[in-house]
């Protein structure tokens, strides 16, 4: 399934195709724990799917923010 979300960091719309279902996400949005929801995604893939920031996009932008 293809997820967009804006990036709070650059606020840029990102998108990953991410191998999850509808039920899985009607869990997530009832209540379930994320981990628990989508027990086959990695972290970063999951915190794309609660914030929107994109896998390394925090890695890129600390280290913008260290250089200037």
């Amino acid at each position: 399934m293809i997820v967009r979300r804006r990036s709070p960091l650059t606020g840029e719309i990102n998108e990953l195709d991410l191998p999850i279902t509808n039920e899985q996400i009607a869990r997530w949005t009832g209540g379930a724990m994320i981990q628990n929801a989508f027990p086959e995604l990695t972290a970063d893939q999951r915190e794309f799917l609660k914030t929107g920031t994109y896998p390394g996009e925090w890695d890129v932008y600390f280290a913008k923010v260290k250089d200037a």
